[in-house]
């Protein structure tokens, strides 16, 4: 049954999402990834859409920016549409200098200091791991593609626009090798239903160096990314 914030019926949902942040890449992903789509969410822009990719039902969706928006529909896709698997496909700043713009990120864990978990379960917990299966998959799809992945802890931030003591304490205290903003709630959500959620990440930019990727190479170095995660669908 549609939610308030997904049109779709619950048929229309495929059992796993390829999940970016950016509504107009999951337009992308679909026009040029994916075989017989259709359009099944457009409310408040999120779009989602079904379709085939090299024979296997794959539903690609938004998830907006920042833990509340990934929130939202990762727990109304576990919930509501029983979703099985959701892999997030993203962008993140890179905490380490030896970490080159385009690198591909496979997220292990994820730390946060959000209350986010407080409020919506009643739970304080720092950190969030990947589902192990998911990972593997990844991986395993990875070495076909000759994809050189970077296994980290991320440290999954509220602020896009940080101090530079929040930047020291998180890779230097907690071990993080990159920021992104959604991967703890996609984790969360999927713990919380007993489902299964893995994280993807390019790097776009470098909080060391201050580089960062062109409108073109972004979508070049995207692509890589995209192709492992629906690789990786086809899989499941």
């Amino acid at each position: 049954m549609p939610t308030a914030h997904n049109e779709a019926k619950k048929e229309d949902i495929a059992k796993t999402v390829i999940m970016p942040g950016d509504p107009m890449r999951a337009k992308y992903i679909a026009e040029n990834y994916l075989d017989d789509y259709k359009l099944v969410n457009k409310v408040r822009g999120m779009y989602a859409y079904t379709g085939n990719y090299k024979g296997k039902r794959i539903t690609v969706m938004a998830h907006g920016m920042g833990i509340p928006s990934a929130a939202i529909y990762t727990y109304e896709l576990f919930n509501d549409y029983d979703v099985d698997n959701i892999i997030r496909v993203g962008t993140c700043g890179a905490y380490d200098s030896d970490i080159q713009l385009r690198s591909v990120l496979l997220v292990d864990e994820a730390y946060s200091d959000t209350n986010f978990d407080v409020a919506q379960g009643g739970t304080n917990k720092e950190i969030l791991k990947a589902n192990e299966y998911l990972n593997d998959k990844i991986e395993n799809e990875a070495k076909d593609l000759n994809v050189n992945l970077i296994k980290a802890r991320v440290y999954c931030s509220e602020a896009f626009y940080t101090k530079d003591e929040v930047y020291d304490k998180m890779y230097n205290e907690h071990g993080c090798l990159a920021v992104e903003m959604e991967s703890y709630a996609v984790f969360y959500n999927a713990e919380l239903f007993n489902k299964k959620a893995a994280c993807i990440l390019t790097v776009s930019d470098s909080l060391v160096t201050k580089e960062e990727l062109s409108s073109e190479q972004r979508e070049k170095s995207f692509n890589e990314m995209i192709e492992l995660a629906l690789k990786t669908a086809v899989k499941l």
